[in-house]
């Protein structure tokens, strides 16, 4: 039963229990007979039962009391007939009373404070009389009639207060024991049973605030929304796992291929070298001086050819050899393509036959990188060297090999029947392969500077040739200076033409004793020293024989014109002479002639 609505009792004048005072603010809602005022004689007054749709927790009361009655005594009185609603009843149930009942005007609202624990005296309001002990024996029911309330019920406003003596039935617990441990008064189930019509607040504001049927405050998911956001993720866990697994098992297959787990037989191989390579290496020299060769392609009247070169400067002159510009002669055509894979147009400025050198010229050409030249003075025989081409057109071929001999006089061409052609080179000789193609392009040292310009080679099968043949390299090749192609070809840029140092005599190419002889006269019938002549300054006769120059050894005529060539016009030689068995020295300098 709830505590919450019993009425305490109070001490009588004879010690006996006697009856609370019910009233307006005791709840019974009108007037019992025998009530004698606050100093008279009370019996407990039984509550009037107030219509409802339900059973009320006053019922309960109601009940308990007329449990409580023994034999001879009268329990509630039921009014002679029930009065008539005003209006129909309330289908909800509205709490805290049910179904409605007949209404009268009620009294003022009073908000007593919280409902204390079981067995906790209710303290009295400030101003008010103190209340009376309550008593400490058993409740005794009333023995007379209680007439029922022929007016309209009025409903209580107040509190109803709890007895705080013993109640039949209920052990007393011993003093200072503390109230045993329990639920709260109210434990029905939902917010209603836990609304309190006299706390401040409504039913849904109680129930949010006692904690049970809190809410969170986010919003409630359609079931639509709920299988969106299921599928968003599913989908999202599908592509974890799938990324998850594709990265498993591309480890695991690199492992495996890595190692050979399988079952084909797997080849070892070295590990990776650094991308970078020695400056001096040949991968090194070949990546500096490849953007600077280039592939000429010369097409003629009669002939066409392949041939290589490489840049000057800047302004786009680029060297290459006589024979590889020749068939163009003066209305062919020279193309010349780069390693970008970029051709254009190219005119001879000038060449040379007795050099075999040749300058040609692209316009419109921008960023030109030009060959550094070296000092083929300085050059030593088995130094290692690099030869870039185009033999038989694979343009920026790469070969190496070391120099293998230096001032080798050799002669190239001589296809015309006065020599003109002929060239006449102190050639640096090197075993780095030299094709037909290579003509014209560069011999580099360890530094990647130009040490020579690739022009002839020997074959096996012709001799000494140039690569206008179709003979393939030997190991024999042979390379212009660069210290005499640089004096040519600044002559051919500036010029148009090369000089050629000479000592002014006729030599006899037909001689074939050791040395070099003088003729007897010269090709025109005139005198074979030239009068006036450096020869004859230096006193050279006809029939001299010149075997050495500079202190070196000359075994035949074209290595007297090569030595001769080595040098430029206006150098001092030293010449031995020898003539009917006698030797001597003579100092000459060299004098220019424009022709071969």
């Amino acid at each position: 039963m709830n505590e919450g609505n019993r009425v305490p009792p109070v001490d009588g004048p004879e010690g006996a229990a006697g009856a609370a005072p019910v009233g307006p603010a005791a709840g019974t809602g009108g007037t019992v007979p025998g009530d004698t005022g606050a100093d008279g004689d009370f019996e407990l007054a039984k509550p009037v039962p107030v219509p409802s749709a339900g059973t009320d927790e006053r019922d309960a009361v109601a009940a308990d009391a007329g449990e409580a009655a023994g034999p001879g005594e009268t329990g509630w009185a039921a009014p002679a007939e029930r009065p008539r609603p005003l209006h129909d009843p309330d289908p909800y149930s509205t709490p805290p009373y049910g179904e409605p009942g007949p209404w009268a005007p009620a009294p003022p609202v009073q908000h007593p404070a919280a409902t204390p624990a079981p067995g906790t005296a209710v303290p009295a309001p400030a101003g008010s009389p103190a209340p009376q002990q309550a008593s400490t024996g058993p409740v005794q029911a009333s023995t007379g009639p209680v007439q029922a309330s022929t007016g309209p019920v009025q409903a209580s406003t107040g509190p109803v207060q709890a007895p705080t003596g013993p109640v039949p039935g209920v052990p007393v617990p011993a003093p200072g024991t503390p109230p045993p441990a329990g639920p709260a008064p109210h434990t029905a189930a939902g917010p209603w049973g836990r609304y309190d019509p006299w706390a401040a607040g409504s039913a849904t504001e109680q129930a949010l605030a006692r904690g049970p049927l809190q809410q969170t405050g986010a919003g409630v998911l359609t079931e639509r929304q709920g299988t969106r956001r299921a599928r968003r993720f599913l989908f999202v866990w599908t592509v974890v796992v799938a990324l998850l697994a594709a990265g498993v098992g591309g480890a695991v297959g690199a492992y495996v291929e890595r190692d050979g787990l399988g079952g084909g037989v797997r080849l070892p191989q070295a590990g990776s070298v650094p991308a970078g390579r020695a400056p001096d290496s040949v991968a090194g020299i070949a990546a500096r001086a490849l953007p600077s060769v280039v592939t000429l392609h010369v097409r003629g009247a009669d002939e066409a050819g392949t041939g290589t070169g490489f840049v000057l400067d800047t302004a786009g002159h680029i060297l290459t050899n006589n024979h590889v510009v020749e068939p163009a002669g003066t209305g062919g055509e020279i193309s010349v393509t780069f390693g970008s894979g970029d051709t254009v147009k190219a005119k001879v400025v000038g060449r040379d036959s007795g050099y075999d050198l040749a300058v040609v010229q692209v316009h419109g050409v921008r960023g030109l990188t030009p060959l550094p030249l070296g000092n083929s003075d300085d050059v030593k025989v088995g130094d290692p060297v690099v030869a870039i081409g185009a033999p038989f057109d694979l343009a920026n071929t790469v070969t190496s090999g070391i120099i293998s001999a230096k001032e080798r006089p050799i002669t190239a061409g001589g296809e015309k029947s006065d020599g003109s052609d002929v060239s006449y080179v102190d050639a640096l000789q090197t075993d780095a392969p030299i094709n037909p193609g290579n003509s014209g392009g560069p011999l580099l040292d360890s530094r990647a500077q130009v040490i020579g310009i690739n022009s002839a080679i020997r074959s096996a099968g012709s001799g000494t040739d140039s690569d206008g043949g179709q003979a393939g390299s030997i190991g024999l090749g042979f390379a212009i200076p660069v210290n005499q192609a640089k004096r040519v070809a600044e002559e051919l840029i500036n010029d148009g033409r090369a000089t050629h140092p000479v000592i002014g005599v006729t030599l006899d190419m037909g001689y074939t004793g050791d040395g070099a002889r003088i003729d007897d006269k010269s090709a025109g019938g005139g005198p074979a020293v030239l009068r006036g002549g450096p020869g004859e300054r230096a006193g050279l006769r006809a029939g001299d024989v010149i075997t050495e120059v500079g202190g070196e050894r000359v075994h035949t005529g074209e290595e007297l014109i090569v030595k001769i060539r080595a040098h430029r016009p206006g150098d001092r030689l030293r010449l031995t002479v020898g003539h009917d068995g006698i030797e001597r020295k003579v100092s000459l300098v060299l004098g220019a002639s424009e022709q071969n």
